[in-house]
């Protein structure tokens, strides 16, 4: 299977929603103007295609210069297992440099999976959720 990824390519809502849908993460898909947004203010995405399909998306805030939040990652469910979220955090990796530390929230259904990517599971973090 030949797959496409791309960095900050042009992303329409309507794909975004569709894999947000079909990976399981949990993300206001039913509402188009908020992912436009959260498309929008992306400082980086990395995106996989397969033909002319989006199927993955790693969806980053950062400054390039020291930290870098991955606000999403999420890879169509039949996609999944074919390392596509490895090579979705290589990429962001990889655009980023060494210089830049990389963090994320993760949902309780993948804390096993993050470490086998290289994360560290740390006790030193805060929140304030949203309310919406």
């Amino acid at each position: 299977m030949d797959i496409l990824y791309k960095t900050n390519a042009v992303l329409k809502p309507e794909d975004v929603q569709n894999v947000f849908r079909s990976s399981g993460i949990k993300r206001p898909v039913e509402d188009r103007d908020r992912i436009q947004r959260m498309i929008e203010n992306a400082t980086l995405t990395v995106s996989a295609w397969h033909d002319d399909k989006l199927i993955g998306l790693a969806r980053a805030i950062t400054d390039f210069a020291y930290c870098c939040y991955l606000s999403d990652l999420a890879v169509s469910k039949e996609y999944q297992r074919n390392g596509i979220g490895k090579q979705l955090i290589e990429r962001v990796r990889s655009h980023l440099g060494e210089e830049v530390a990389l963090l994320l929230l993760s949902a309780p259904t993948a804390m096993e999976y993050y470490p086998r990517l290289g994360f560290e599971k740390t006790e030193k973090a805060f929140l304030i959720p949203r309310t919406i």
